[in-house]
């Protein structure tokens, strides 16, 4: 469910005309629904009110100081992977202790960052990093909360380059070796053992693989508890998809999913973390597009927008679905028609959609991408020297600018000629 609906021939943003959008901040741009974002986080939260638990935003879906300050005043932990998503998500006023940093390259210089400003835990992705923040940690006299990531060598059944919890994949350690690591972990003298990790990939569609992974993840508990590790928080990672077409069937809900863990490490007496990003990030957001020109080709035509790869780079990279409608609603029994959807960026890559069928529309006409609103403007570019276009949240009846569209100038001005060029 998403907050973006029709109302009087017109798309609507809650109760804001997307044409009034367009008409303030130019196009394209990025916008975002409060409701949604709120709805969606709820509804994790709800599906884990079994047992203790936290739900961390998985700020890379997402990371606009807006939308990790509303999450977080929900409640919402956030998830980060790079010492610039920590300091988002300090600067949002995130609190340490609701703060979770992942990812498989931590520098000492990160880690440093994080047990000065205050962390949840590291989920450590190796031995090589394990060494390295005990050394960071006893530098500075503290002790460092840590999980270890497993990789549990499940088939996520995700697109390749999302899937994480392959034997092949670059993250975790495998859980063969799960004993030993931990082992070695209780030696460091700057490390705490407080859980595990685990986060098999992303936009997962149904819930077997999560059920393969939590049951290896159930008895790597037993083990280690009986080794003598006091093993207290299960951190699960995200993953659970979103319907990027309306005619798909849709995925499992995150009731479903709240469900599943229960019936796989309830028993446990720990508590849960997840990392949704995805589902309550994308379906709350909007890319807003105008056709600029409708070419004719040989034996295809073309609509080209002035939205680009380097603003939305997912169909290019992935070969992503996602809808895209008329920002004014067809009459009824318009006739289709049959497009390629291009951006104006000189790459063949830089194409949307081949023969989508949809409403006609002219140049100058309005266009937005559906479930645009998770790896969408933080994987955005200046591709071609293209400012990085505007993001803009909408709540009930006002919206605001939550990221400037830079002037040329601004571009420009951050190179920096060398003294023999001057």
């Amino acid at each position: 469910m998403d907050h973006f609906l029709y109302r009087d021939g017109a798309l609507y943003a809650e109760d804001v005309p997307v044409t009034e959008i367009a008409a303030a901040v130019g196009t394209p741009f990025y916008v975002y629904s409060t409701a949604t974002l709120k709805r969606h986080f709820q509804l994790f939260d709800d599906a884990l009110a079994w047992g203790d638990h936290l739900v961390c935003f998985a700020m890379k879906s997402a990371s606009n100081q807006a939308i990790i300050k509303l999450l977080g005043d929900a409640g919402a932990g956030m998830d980060v992977v790079s010492g610039g998503e920590y300091l988002r998500a300090k600067a949002a006023g995130i609190p340490g202790e609701r703060i979770v940093f992942s990812g498989v390259g931590k520098t000492a210089d990160e880690m440093r960052m994080a047990l000065e400003g205050g962390i949840r835990q590291f989920n450590v992705e190796s031995e090589p990093e394990m060494i390295v923040l005990d050394q960071v940690a006893q530098s500075l006299g503290v002790v460092a909360p840590i999980t270890v990531r497993v990789n549990p060598d499940v088939d996520a059944k995700t697109h390749a380059k999302i899937a994480t919890g392959k034997s092949e994949n670059k993250f975790g350690i495998p859980i063969s070796r799960a004993r030993d690591v931990y082992a070695m972990a209780a030696k460091m003298p700057g490390l705490k053992v407080i859980g595990i990790d685990v986060h098999i990939g992303s936009q997962l569609t149904e819930l077997a693989p999560f059920e393969a992974a939590y049951r290896k993840v159930a008895e790597l508990t037993e083990t280690l508890r009986a080794d003598g590790h006091e093993i207290t928080r299960l951190d699960l990672g995200g993953g659970l998809g979103i319907p990027y077409s309306r005619s798909n069937e849709a995925p499992p809900l995150p009731t479903d999913y709240g469900d599943l863990i229960k019936r796989t490490v309830g028993h446990l007496g720990c508590e849960i973390e997840i990392e949704p990003g995805r589902l309550i990030s994308g379906n709350a957001g909007l890319m807003v597009s105008k056709v600029i020109y409708v070419k004719s080709g040989e034996d295809r035509d073309f609509l080209i927008l002035d939205g680009a790869m380097n603003d939305l780079i997912r169909p290019a990279m992935y070969d992503a679905y996602h809808d895209i409608v008329p920002v004014i609603e067809p009459q009824p029994g318009a006739e289709p028609a049959k497009y390629d959807i291009v951006g104006p960026v000189c790459e063949s890559g830089d194409t949307f959609a081949k023969g989508r069928v949809m409403p006609a529309v002219m140049p100058d006409d309005l266009v937005a991408f559906r479930s645009a609103g998770a790896y969408g403007a933080v994987m955005s570019s200046e591709y071609n020297s293209r400012p990085l276009i505007p993001e803009v949240l909408v709540d009930g009846d006002q919206f605001a600018v939550i990221r400037a569209r830079p002037t040329y100038e601004e571009m420009i001005a951050r190179d920096t000629l060398p003294e023999w060029l001057v």
